[in-house]
């Protein structure tokens, strides 16, 4: 296995529309990292020239400690596993995981090792002899993924491997992906829009935004600490509640924001240093898991229910600050994750609070 460093690259196609924009980033030998951001951010775009598959228009690639910006596919031994699988029809499992081996010309002892060693890995040894067609999607998700395990490459390269599997076995899927990453060492880059999947496959997460990457961090570090509203907002799911306000102090000192005529406590922030004698306009955000309904009638802020969602096991409650009548028209519409079930109307008025240590503040 290998190292991967992408030094300040570019990649421009010829219609001028720039993919990549002086990516810097590196990635450590027996690492799983997840490139996850919106369509068209760049990250397929980042595995097809990490591949080979594209040329850089500038900077460099390192692949362990070669420069691989002039190394073919072949010579840079990475193995991509696809979302559509892309398994020979007429042939057998075992003929699938042979195929690499023999184009190589590797002796019959060999691949017979390397075979077996991954089929017993993923656990595809009472399907050997079936076909592609005669396997569910799960089988055939595997195979790819032992197609590219017996060519022993640096570096697995995953593009959305789980888009075309139901929500159940993409659980299932995801979780061999990671026991398989930890029992080899490999080196793997994972690709997804689904922050659920880089949430519990990452050892660290890179979030894309056009072309650019906004934060690198573990995913403890990205949920807790976004570098900018773009993260907040992409990662969590509801995402962040993001609005503009007024940071301003109190009679007696303390800071609050202020949105639509409601004020929200703050805990004091690096902002509070900028603060003059009036306000200062900043965007502003919480989780909706922050958001509790008030237990003293009088504590919190007043809020108009727009709409309830109840899953169970918690309750999410759309709703405006204000009370109904003395919303702007543009007052935001924010979530809240309460714990259990809690039944409500639409147009109920209730009084929630969000703790001031866990809203955010972004320049």
């Amino acid at each position: 296995m290998a190292s991967v460093e992408f030094e300040q690259v570019d990649k421009t196609y010829p219609n001028g529309h720039r993919a990549i924009s002086d990516l810097s980033l590196r990635i450590e030998d027996g690492e799983l990292m997840v490139f996850v951001g919106p369509s068209g951010c760049g990250k397929s775009t980042l595995l097809r020239i990490l591949a080979g598959l594209e040329e850089i228009s500038a900077g460099t690639i390192k692949i362990g400690d070669r420069v691989a910006n002039e190394l073919s596919p072949q010579q840079r031994n990475i193995a991509m596993v696809f979302q559509d699988y892309a398994l020979y029809p007429t042939m057998t499992v075992r003929g699938n995981l042979e195929f690499p081996l023999k184009m190589r010309k590797l002796g019959k002892e060999e691949i017979r090792r390397r075979v077996g060693w991954a089929a017993d890995m993923l656990g595809l040894g009472e399907v050997m002899d079936r076909l592609p067609k005669q396997l569910s999607g799960g089988q055939r998700q595997r195979v790819a993924m032992g197609r590219a395990l017996v060519r022993e490459p640096t570096v697995f390269l995953l593009d959305e491997p789980l888009s075309n599997l139901d929500a159940k076995l993409r659980t299932q899927v995801r979780a061999e992906i990671g026991d398989l990453q930890r029992r080899t060492g490999a080196t793997m880059i994972y690709v997804t829009h689904d922050q659920v999947e880089a949430m519990t496959l990452g050892q660290r997460i890179a979030v894309l935004d056009q072309g650019r990457i906004q934060q690198v961090a573990s995913p403890k570090e990205l949920y807790e600490h976004p570098a900018n509203t773009f993260v907040a907002g992409f990662i969590g799911n509801p995402p962040m509640n993001l609005f503009t306000a007024e940071l301003r102090k109190d009679l007696d000192g303390r800071l609050q924001l202020m949105v639509n005529g409601q004020a929200l406590p703050v805990s004091p922030d690096k902002h509070a240093a900028n603060l003059r004698d009036g306000g200062l306009s900043v965007t502003a955000g919480f989780r909706p898991e922050a958001v509790r309904l008030s237990e003293d009638g009088g504590a919190g802020f007043p809020a108009t229910l727009v709409n309830a969602e109840y899953l169970g096991h918690e309750t999410l409650l759309h709703f405006r600050p204000g009370r109904s009548g003395d919303q702007p028209v543009e007052a935001p519409v924010w979530t809240a994750r309460l714990p259990g079930l809690h039944i409500f109307s639409k147009g109920d008025a209730v009084r929630l609070t969000v703790s001031p240590d866990q809203i955010y503040l972004f320049d």
